[in-house]
């Protein structure tokens, strides 16, 4: 059965998002047709001329007038006044408890009945959405009131967490299937709901485009004659305390006291900036750090493409998708043994995996990396390996398209 796919996020396209419009470029691809939704506007000043497009392309909840709520409203309780009263009551219970709590659950209803309406027009039958957020408690109610299939994407670690993991078991018996990234992370939602709902998880990765990367120098071993370079590093991700970039920082202070030179460099912006630029100040690694701020898509790529490893430090993470992308870029990593990670890097054969937490175990794993090349080549390849023969995208969304198809065959008898 022939059926439109909506897909919905928080904010759609975002920087931080790409892996979404990845998604949604290969499911196309297949010949699956698919509209994209948002609640959020987009960041200002889009670079990325694809997520411009797809900004242009995309129907933002928030960015409709009020009188479109109105309109969409009254249409709602005129047209289907029952159902539309069941939609504001599942809003009331599906919810955290507190004051606050139930004032948004108003606002997640009165955002559901206007994009419910819309996803009508659109002749979308099926609502497909990323990360079990707020935006995902909108697509619920949303896809009941316009009586619709509804599916979810699982990402990282924060979902488990509260407030989202308090509703993330009500989300799960909502759903038609729900796709996760990682099998730690559909661990963690089996640990959350009855076993009678453990048929509705399935591994679906996240990926990259191997077509579409900057183009790196392949890992070459230097010749005698070259005089010692600094190590360059680089460190993508949002400066905030989960991203562990505080323990990095002590890491090169560690590595400067055993004579090892090593230049970082911090991609990214976020609540920890101020602190970890005092930090920096403090160790007195001033002349070994740069703070570059966010970067667009394609300079972050070029950026990691430029660096002799990647360090990842997070105390929490899904499966993150920087690691994927210099993996594919041939530049070797070295991250945290955390969560979905260890089934991205392979300790040893396509990566440097340590402890988290454990600042001299990072310490060391770099030093190891400054003082073999050998090793970092040997470890790019394999990286570069491991991404192709799983996480290259077109492997990687192989089965959402006969996930969508299944929902469709079932929706007649419902």
């Amino acid at each position: 059965m022939t059926q439109r796919i909506g897909y919905l996020t928080s904010q759609y396209p975002a920087p931080s998002h790409t892996f979404i419009r990845r998604e949604i470029a290969a499911v196309r691809a297949l010949g699956v047709a698919i509209a994209t939704y948002s609640i959020q506007r987009p960041p200002v000043g889009l670079e990325a001329p694809l997520d411009r497009a797809a900004a242009a392309d995309t129907f933002t909840v928030l960015a409709q007038p009020k009188l479109a709520y109105a309109k969409a409203h009254l249409a709602a309780l005129v047209s289907r006044p029952g159902r539309y009263v069941r939609t504001l009551a599942l809003a009331w219970r599906h919810r955290v408890p507190g004051a606050r709590a139930a004032l948004w659950a108003l606002f997640h209803f009165a955002e559901a009945i206007l994009l419910a309406r819309r996803l009508e027009a659109d002749g979308v039958r099926h609502l497909h959405n990323h990360f079990a957020n707020s935006a995902a408690t909108v697509g619920l109610l949303a896809s009941r009131f316009a009586g619709i299939d509804w599916s979810l994407t699982l990402h990282g670690i924060s979902e488990f967490d509260y407030p989202a993991g308090l509703l993330l078991a009500d989300k799960i018996a909502a759903a038609d299937f729900v796709a996760c990234v990682s099998r730690f992370g559909m661990a963690q939602a089996m640990r959350t709901i009855p076993t009678n709902q453990w048929h509705k998880l399935s591994l679906v990765r996240c990926g990259v485009d191997l077509t579409d990367l900057p183009s790196s120098a392949a890992p070459t071993l230097p010749a005698p004659s070259d005089l010692p370079k600094p190590l360059q590093l680089i460190a993508v991700g949002r400066l905030s305390p989960e991203k562990g970039q505080a323990g990095l920082l002590e890491a090169v202070a560690l590595l400067r006291d055993r004579g090892i030179r090593v230049v970082l460099t911090l991609v990214g912006d976020g609540p920890d900036a101020a602190a970890l630029q005092t930090q920096v100040t403090q160790l007195g690694i001033g002349d070994q750090v740069q703070f570059v701020g966010r970067q667009d898509e394609r300079t972050a790529l070029a950026s990691i493409a430029a660096a002799d490893v990647l360090v990842l430090p997070s105390f929490m993470e899904g499966l993150p998708v920087v690691l994927m992308e210099a993996m594919a870029l041939g530049v070797p990593v070295i991250a945290t043994r955390v969560a979905g990670i260890p089934e991205l890097v392979r300790d040893e054969t396509s990566g440097l995996l340590f402890d988290p937490a454990d600042w001299i175990g990072l310490a060391d794993g770099i030093a190891r990396l400054a003082a073999d090349p050998a090793l970092r080549a040997r470890l790019a390849v394999a990286a570069r390996q491991r991404i192709e023969q799983e996480f290259a995208i077109d492997r990687a969304i192989a089965a959402l398209p006969a996930l969508f198809a299944a929902t469709a065959e079932r929706a007649p008898a419902r």
